[in-house]
Order: structure tokens, then C-alpha cells, then sequence
């Protein structure tokens, strides 16, 4: 005896695809959805048609825009001079939440993972190499993920740019505010001491 309608099996089935949603999540999402009244319902489904539909990449920085090139990398008020490199469109939205980054972004569209089979050909960095020859480009911030893969992708990127006479800088890595020091693994606390500063 199948438990659910097909309909409902398969709206089940693909909210259960999305990451981080696990079956149990899945069902209550799929009976929110049939829950609603047939505005809602369907206004959902249209956001998610027009956002697949209208969305793209960036042609400059790779990030995620409705129009090409995107907002930041046409702003005349950023600083043209500095890009910050981060992995994913994610990323730029976390940085622009702090309001302080005034550059420009390049996203890489992910990491290197030899072990994953992913190699610096597979990820945006082609790109970023052209922006820095056609661009007077005076600082690279790597902002990439720290953990193994996000390390790789930075000493790899870091190594490439070097030798044109840019300044290539890492964001730092430690423990979080309103952290407990007892509680951080030991890689955390010495990425901590390594990027302590003078008060």
C-alpha cells in the first residue's frame, strides 16, 4: 500500500533533493505547500520559474545577477582596485551583510579537490588571471572556505598571482565571537594565535 498520493510523493521526492532537507523536513514542507490557499501556492512556484529562468552569472565576477555585468561590479563607487576571491555566490552575499568590503568579488564556483577530482581547470580561476592582466588590480583578498579544500585553493591562487607584483592576502581564521576557547579544535586556536594583532 503506497503511503502518499503520487502527486504528493513526487513534490515530496524533490523538496527531499534540495541540500540540508532530509525526508521528515521534505514532508512538512510538501503538506506547508498544499496548505496554502492557491495564490500563495502558486506565487511560490512562480518565484521559483523566474528566478531559474532570469538568473545568471556574472560575465566580470561570476556572481549571481539578473543583469550582466551584476550591480557591484558596475558600481563607479567600489573600489575597482581590490577583488575579494570567495567560492561560491553564497559567499559574496555573507560579505556584502557586513558592509564593510568596499572591492569588487570574483567567485570561483568552487574549490580544489583532488580527491573530489576538481583541479584549479575546473574552477573560475581562468577568469580572475584575465581580470588581473586587464585591470590595475592592487590587492587580492582570498576568502575562501577554512578547511583543506579552501586552504589548496587559496596557496594554489596565491602562487599564481605572486609573480605579477600584486599583494595577495588571506582572510583570517580563529575563533568565533562569543566562542569558548575551551571548546575550539586545535587547528582553529593556532589559525587564532597566527592572526593575532597588536591593540
Amino acid at each position: 500500500m503506497k503511503q502518499y498520493a503520487r502527486p504528493l510523493s513526487n513534490l515530496i521526492g524533490e523538496l527531499s533533493k534540495l541540500p540540508g532537507i532530509g525526508g521528515k523536513t521534505a514532508q512538512r514542507l510538501a503538506f506547508h505547500i498544499l496548505s496554502l490557499d492557491d495564490k500563495n501556492a502558486f506565487a511560490l512556484a512562480e518565484a521559483i520559474t523566474e528566478a531559474k529562468k532570469n538568473m545568471k552569472y556574472c560575465s566580470i565576477c561570476g556572481n549571481l545577477t539578473d543583469v550582466d555585468p551584476c550591480s557591484i561590479c558596475t558600481d563607479p563607487a567600489r573600489d575597482q582596485s581590490t577583488i575579494c576571491v570567495v567560492e561560491s555566490p553564497r559567499d559574496v552575499s555573507a560579505m556584502e551583510r557586513m558592509k564593510e568590503f568596499q572591492g569588487l568579488y570574483h567567485v570561483l564556483h568552487g574549490a580544489i579537490s583532488p580527491m573530489d577530482g576538481i583541479g584549479p581547470e575546473d574552477i573560475n580561476l581562468r577568469q580572475l588571471i584575465i581580470r588581473l592582466q586587464q585591470n590595475e588590480i592592487r590587492e587580492v583578498i582570498l576568502a575562501t572556505n577554512p578547511n583543506i579544500e579552501g586552504e589548496a585553493t587559496a596557496m594554489y591562487t596565491a602562487r599564481l598571482i605572486k609573480p605579477a607584483g600584486i599583494k595577495v592576502t588571506r582572510i583570517a581564521h580563529g575563533v568565533p565571537v562569543g566562542g569558548d576557547l575551551e571548546y575550539a579544535d586545535e587547528i582553529t586556536l593556532s589559525k587564532a594565535m597566527e592572526g593575532r594583532r597588536e591593540l
